[in-house]
């Protein structure tokens, strides 16, 4: 079975003000010292408001659903002990009027020398997910198939909906945010590993970034790991969503593998037109239309449902299927964190998406 793992990101909020706090080391410190985490399981985030957590490599759903919720308590009791909480929400609903501490380390250093600004508002959280790839070069193959899925995957995990205490508008601005880097958005088509190569090189080599850590595409290669890295996720409420969209992401891959291997051909899309269908589904969420592969604007639940059946045939193979469905079929039901952050807006303002945002956090 084709493995997995996955990162979260989470803000550390006031549970009085709501606002950012920089307490990240003093967290990560208290979270490392317990029994429940293994190191580098809990690590440092570019803001002092902000901490990461990464389960081990899983082969099953029901792995990675325990080792976020073990990571998610863990977190949540060092957090409390420091009079913070964790919040799994993908932007602050408020934040302060002057920036948040910079983590001291060079990289985030050279960071905050390079984009002031950017850095000030990069208080925004999100989903990685790990799926192993038997080489580079069928990575690149993956990546050119499951890109036509991203905006579909970043509506259904839209959690990012409010900034300075109103309603952006946007069901996720954290895509927003997180687009104005040199690198960033959908991923481009690649001929080949030696195209991607050729390409990165020539970003490092120009000195427009620094490292293959500032190739911000919606997913991409990972460096570390011989896996594909799908990045558009906002970071989710409950840990069960966030396993939800862990057995999504593998069957999509799972599935461009099984393409590619058939010399089956795959869909393709114009990059603007890619590009604008991301930015169509971080405004919208899954609250109106999404723009398929052809140009076309379809109901976001059919679009949903169209992943569904891409995708059946992995999710049946893997085990996952029954799961994934009943989550979704759930999540349709009771609306993305976004549509529940703003349903919390409307009935008790600020104070009770904070109640929200920090009170989902540790459940299943």
């Amino acid at each position: 079975m084709t493995t997995i793992g996955v990162e979260e990101e989470y803000l550390l909020l006031d549970p009085v003000t709501g606002l950012p706090v920089p307490l990240a080391d003093k967290v990560r410190a208290a979270a490392g010292l317990g029994r429940l985490v293994a190191d580098r399981e809990v690590q440092c985030e570019l803001l002092q408001a902000q901490v990461e957590v990464a389960t081990p490599v899983c082969s099953t759903l029901e792995e990675v659903g325990g080792h976020l919720l073990r990571l998610r308590h863990a977190l949540g009791a060092a957090a409390e002990a420091h009079g913070c909480r964790i919040a799994a929400c993908a932007t602050p609903p408020l934040r302060h009027g002057h920036p948040v501490a910079v983590t001291d380390q060079a990289r985030y250093r050279a960071m905050l020398t390079q984009a002031p600004q950017l850095v000030a508002e990069q208080l925004v959280n999100g989903m990685h997910v790990h799926v192993g790839v038997p080489s580079r070069e069928t990575g690149v193959q993956v990546l050119n198939r499951i890109r036509v899925w991203l905006p579909t995957l970043t509506a259904l995990s839209a959690n990012s909906p409010l900034w300075d205490g109103h309603d952006t508008g946007f069901a996720s601005w954290r895509t927003v945010i997180f687009s104005r880097w040199p690198v960033s958005g959908m991923p481009p088509h690649f001929a080949g590993i030696a195209d991607h190569d050729r390409r990165v090189q020539q970003l490092l080599d120009s000195g427009l970034i620094s490292d293959t850590g500032q190739l911000y595409w919606q997913a991409r290669l990972s460096a570390r790991y011989p896996t594909i890295e799908v990045r558009c996720l906002d970071v989710q409420l409950r840990a069960d969503e966030a396993v939800m969209l862990t057995g999504l992401v593998r069957a999509l891959v799972e599935t461009a593998l099984a393409e590619a291997a058939a010399g089956a051909p795959g869909l393709d899309c114009d990059q603007e037109l890619l590009q604008a269908s991301m930015w169509h589904a971080a405004r919208h969420g899954l609250s109106s239309t999404l723009v398929d592969p052809s140009g076309r604007q379809r109901r976001a639940g059919e679009m949903l449902y169209e992943l569904l059946r891409h995708v059946a045939p992995a999710l049946d193979a893997s085990g996952d299927g029954r799961q994934v469905r009943a989550l979704v079929h759930r999540l349709l039901q009771g609306g993305t964190g976004a549509d529940r952050q703003r349903a919390a807006l409307a009935e008790g303002g600020l104070p009770a998406v904070t109640d929200l945002i920090i009170g989902r956090s540790t459940m299943p």
